[in-house]
This record gives structure tokens, C-alpha cells and sequence, in this order.
């Protein structure tokens, strides 16, 4: 499965679930969506890149803001980058899209 219609090409649909592109931007002075730059959703999260601290606030910025278990949300490449793609389990692109709507209009 590719893309939604929408043309949101952060995201891919996979079996189970999507995966998300992402640009990471650390130590910023709030969490937040960023809008999109080029393929990647842009995400700013308060915690430095040290001791993948990071990499959890993603975690855990994600599954907050998309209203689903911690566990659900898994990084599968980019742990020492600031690109990054993260599997959102139980979610389906359009679903994904509707809870990031809101945060995607502000920018």
C-alpha cells in the first residue's frame, strides 16, 4: 500500500498499521508538529539527542498526539539521526491523518 490519496507522502500504509517519515528537530522549546518539509513530517521535542533521549520524547510525543499506546508507536530506522521512520501500529493513514489535522492547520 502507498500513500493516501491525500498526498501525504510522510506516510505509507502498511499491514497492521503506517509508517511515518520523519524529521526530528531536538532541544526546541516545545513539542510540536512542525507542518511537513519535503517527505518528512517535521516534529520538535524538547529533549537533547543524548543517551537517545530523544528518540523516547518522539515516542512518546507521537503516541500523546495521535491517541494511541505507547507501545504502539515503534522506531525502525534513524536512531542516531535526525531522520527518522516510526511504525504507528493499529492506525490506518486516514485515521493517522484526521488526529494530525488539527496540528497540521496551525502551521
Amino acid at each position: 500500500m502507498n500513500a493516501p490519496a491525500t498526498g501525504a507522502t510522510f506516510l505509507r500504509e502498511t499491514a497492521g498499521g503506517v509508517v511515518l517519515t520523519l524529521k526530528v528537530i531536538p532541544r526546541a522549546s516545545v513539542n510540536a508538529v512542525a507542518g511537513v518539509q519535503g517527505d518528512a513530517l517535521k516534529l520538535k521535542v524538547t529533549a537533547p539527542p543524548v543517551d537517545s533521549a530523544a528518540n523516547a520524547e518522539v515516542v512518546r510525543f507521537l503516541a500523546e498526539i495521535l491517541d494511541v499506546p505507547r507501545g504502539a508507536v515503534q522506531l525502525l530506522r534513524g536512531a542516531t539521526s535526525r531522520h527518522k521512520q516510526v511504525r504507528v501500529v493499529g492506525l490506518t493513514g486516514a485515521q493517522l491523518l484526521q488526529r494530525l489535522k488539527p496540528m497540521l492547520e496551525r502551521e
